[in-house]
């Protein structure tokens, strides 16, 4: 592959700048796919067939780039949850939507999960805060969701807030389990999630003596 040697600052035309910044992403995409948290600046760029210095003219640095890839994996995954949560079949089946929702994203894409919840957002405080933020926005947005479905009041809605975020919560840890484990598939774990939101622990056998 022939590499382009940066060769100093030069000016870009806007639309340009734009296209070869979509261009350098979907090179730190491929990269990401195939190497997970092993992604590097220098596979990308030799992906890109350009220079590193090259890739920090567009993205700033190694944590902008990083920022940029998760936006663009968070925006993917917003739209899938609020298609979601506008499903029709009933409650039960809305719920198992918006975890199934989830769950898709992050098994079509391992590598870009592990590289962005366990290499990016350690290294980049800013790459934890976008991936804290998107939690935030989904418990945000299925917290409308749940209000909404339920005909809470004003008054009600931190009880809609308080269900969203640790729906949420849960889903995202026991995805992080499941990716790494695999004891079922993911429908099945759609179901068992579903179950427990649904409060079937609350009705499963009292036994060794525990009340």
């Amino acid at each position: 592959m022939n590499v382009m040697h940066d060769t100093g600052p030069e000016t870009i035309p806007l639309g340009r700048s734009r296209q070869r910044r979509q261009e350098l992403l979907d090179a730190a995409d491929r990269v990401v796919m195939r190497d997970g948290p092993e992604a590097s600046m220098n596979s990308i760029a030799a992906e890109a067939g350009v220079t590193t210095p090259i890739l920090y003219r567009h993205f700033g640095d190694k944590g902008g780039l990083y920022n940029a890839l998760a936006e663009r994996h968070i925006e993917d995954l917003l739209e899938r949850l609020r298609a979601a949560l506008a499903s029709r079949g009933g409650r039960r089946r809305r719920v198992e939507a918006c975890i199934d929702a989830y769950l898709t994203v992050i098994e079509s894409r391992p590598q870009v999960y592990r590289f962005l919840m366990h290499r990016a957002s350690v290294e980049h405080p800013e790459v934890f805060g976008q991936v804290a933020l998107v939690q935030r926005r989904i418990g945000i947005e299925l917290a409308e969701g749940i209000a909404l479905d339920a005909g809470f009041s004003e008054a009600e809605r931190p009880i809609a807030q308080a269900w969203a975020h640790g729906i949420v919560g849960m889903v995202q840890q026991a995805g992080d389990w499941w990716l790494e484990e695999r004891p079922m598939s993911r429908e099945e774990l759609v179901q068992q999630l579903a179950d427990l939101i649904w409060g079937k622990y609350a009705h499963a056998p009292v036994v060794g003596g525990l009340q």
